[in-house]
């Protein structure tokens, strides 16, 4: 008998490969891209930040436009949602790939620090959304001076 040393990397290559044949048969292998009014679900990555005044979250939302964005707070959870629409494709075009994402998203978020919600602002710049949540004073950091008896 062989002693064979464990590779996690060579299982999940393999499932990879397997996939990838998978999804190939199912595609038609010819063309990467999903077949006609199949909407992808998508997830925005997030960057939630906090400094002494607030929590910040910036989320890539690239090619949206702000009418389809739906930003809440409720019960210290901040609730992004939105739908990215498919451009209209020309018949006359020959796509060989279409890998950009589509459809709804909903991400839900539980904020570290209670914030002020009647002071939350938001604004989206070059497909970045970015929320300032301020912080109610009480959760502020404050130093606590030390006497001496």
């Amino acid at each position: 008998m062989t002693l064979m040393k464990w590779k996690p990397s060579r299982n999940w290559l393999s499932l990879r490969d397997e996939m990838d044949r998978f999804f190939d048969d199912f595609l038609g292998g010819e063309l990467d891209r999903f077949p006609a009014g199949f909407e992808s679900n998508w997830t925005p990555s997030v960057d939630l930040l906090e400094t002494d005044d607030e929590l910040v979250a910036k989320v890539e939302l690239p090619g949206m436009d702000k009418k389809d964005i739906n930003i809440s707070v409720q019960d210290n959870v901040l609730m992004i949602r939105g739908t990215k629409n498919q451009e209209k494709e020309d018949k006359n075009e020959n796509y060989h790939r279409i890998e950009r994402s589509f459809g709804s998203f909903q991400r839900s978020l539980s904020l570290p620090a209670p914030v002020d919600v009647k002071k939350v602002k938001a604004s989206y710049k070059d497909g970045v959304l970015k929320v300032a949540l301020p912080k109610v004073p009480e959760a502020k950091a404050k130093e606590i001076p030390i006497t001496v008896e």
